[in-house]
């Protein structure tokens, strides 16, 4: 999958309405603003705390690093109607160079992720940690809207209420835009 791409791998992320609750929690504290989980052309696990999950992602973009991205995440805990996390498991790695689809299986969360960078494709290969909670997670999942008009844009990405949850993403490749 394409770096450039990636920048569609997260906005078309697909999220699930969890309870009725519809809490504002204000700005997510990412850590200082150079404080990334990643450099250029590296790669990176990131994994939230036990119990919580991704509620907010951030990108920039650099083409002259590879078209590579930063990346950045913050974490919460998950709503206490979701129960305690029963198990948590990386899924299938998502191929650098390939458009693909994935949400967490058996119900679960985005509560991580793992990324290598490949030169030869200028593309990024994922893979999702989930976790699975002690209540059923609803099924109610959409793609959201929230993403940059072009893969070369910057990308700030948050759960802005509680209860709605990451729970997979989906990307494009283009051997052209790289």
């Amino acid at each position: 999958m394409d770096l450039i791409l990636l920048c569609v791998f997260l906005p078309l992320v697909t999220v699930a309405w969890g309870q009725y609750g519809d809490y504002y929690y204000g700005p997510y504290n990412y850590g200082d603003n150079d404080e990334w989980v990643n450099v250029y052309r590296q790669g990176f696990n990131f994994q939230c705390p036990h119990g919580q999950v991704i509620v907010a992602i951030r990108s920039v973009f650099n083409k002259k690093e590879g078209s590579d991205r930063l990346w950045n995440y913050a974490c919460m805990p998950a709503a206490q109607s979701l129960g305690e996390p029963t198990e948590c498991w990386w899924e299938e790695i998502n191929r650098a160079g390939t458009e693909w689809y994935q949400t967490c299986s058996n119900n679960g969360l985005v509560a991580g992720f793992q990324s290598q960078y490949f030169p030869s494709v200028l593309d990024r290969e994922w893979q999702f940690y989930c976790c699975r909670y002690s209540r059923r997670c609803p099924y109610s999942c959409w793609l959201t809207t929230e993403y940059p008009g072009h893969y070369g844009e910057d990308m700030d990405m948050m759960m802005y209420t509680y209860d709605y949850y990451i729970r997979g993403a989906t990307t494009t490749f283009s051997a052209v835009d790289r």
